[in-house]
């Protein structure tokens, strides 16, 4: 682990570590602060929260909110909840996969699975670089994503 990424860790750590269930407050800490929970963390939080890397693994890998790399410049994210699925969402899903392997250039965007976005009655609903959207279909999510790869 790079010097600098370490003491990032470190010092979020030593931040929350007393705190009661600092657990997920210092994994959204280092996600905000690095992008990702890099594997090598794993370890510092264990040790300092007297948990074992285990149970800091188990966490990260049930929320689906805690990535274990880098996001690309973009992030899109789609709900998989029942409400959306029942207006389309597994297509978009699907849509959206396949687009996302026909860029292959790997700056294209990051694609996530949310489970409620809060847009139930708008579904399908979807999230690009934080930013909510309601009734996406193919053809929306086409010029979202153009969108935000346009320059500001």
């Amino acid at each position: 682990m790079a010097e600098k990424m370490q003491q990032t860790i470190q010092t979020l750590v030593a931040a929350k570590k007393h705190l009661p269930g600092a657990l997920l407050p210092i994994l959204h800490d280092i996600q905000d602060a690095l992008g990702h929970v890099p594997a090598d963390a794993v370890s510092v939080v264990a040790q300092a929260l007297n948990l074992s890397r285990a149970e800091v693994h188990g966490v990260l890998t049930f929320y689906h909110h805690f990535r274990h790399e880098p996001a690309q410049a973009h992030v899109v994210q789609i709900c998989r909840a029942e409400a959306c699925q029942s207006m389309g969402a597994e297509g978009l899903w699907a849509h959206a996969c396949r687009q996302q392997q026909a860029r292959g250039d790997g700056a294209a965007f990051t694609l996530e699975p949310v489970y409620c976005l809060g847009l139930c009655s708008s579904s399908p609903a979807m999230v690009v670089d934080d930013k909510l959207h309601a009734r996406v279909d193919a053809d929306k999510f086409d010029r979202l994503v153009a969108a935000a790869r346009m320059p500001a």
